[in-house]
């Protein structure tokens, strides 16, 4: 497990250090609200993505439901979408922790999306497709059918 968690955060600084090229992107940073749905329970939360390059974006989440609290980042590449002005496609991933009573999973998701920054607004949407692959001591299971949504304002 160590070995696993050390691999992720090693790729994940190479990233980061490999998405150095700056330009303006739609925003910089969007705050507002984040939804986690799909297979299983529907969750909802605060939303914070903040761009660090043209390319590159983090972003965190605290959602909550099905009895549990989700706290969750995510390293994206960010591309805008030729001839599609506002729109950016993005990938990445990262850990995810669910809080219940009882105990903790930890789950590795993978992310793909769109994000719309409105143009003469300052608000920006979301929508990607975030399968979860939970990781347990002595378990594994895999969830396809899971998807994310926000709505954020920027600045």
């Amino acid at each position: 497990m160590k070995k696993l968690l050390f691999t992720i955060f090693g790729c994940a600084a190479l990233f980061a250090l490999s998405t150095t090229e700056v330009k303006a992107q739609n925003y910089k940073t969007g705050v507002g609200l984040g939804l986690d749905f799909g297979d299983g329970a529907t969750l909802v939360g605060p939303s914070l993505r903040h761009h660090f390059s043209r390319k590159g974006a983090v972003q965190a989440e605290v959602l909550f439901g099905g009895n549990s609290t989700i706290i969750q980042g995510f390293l994206q590449y960010n591309t805008p979408i030729k001839g599609a002005t506002g729109l950016d496609f993005y990938a990445g991933g990262g850990p995810s922790i669910q809080l219940y009573d009882g105990g903790s999973s930890f789950y590795l998701v993978p992310m793909a999306g769109l994000d719309y920054k409105f143009n003469g607004a300052p608000l920006a949407i979301a929508l990607d497709w975030r399968p979860r692959l939970y990781i347990g001591s002595n378990d594994s299971d895999f969830n396809a059918g899971r998807f994310g949504l926000g709505f954020r304002y920027t600045f």
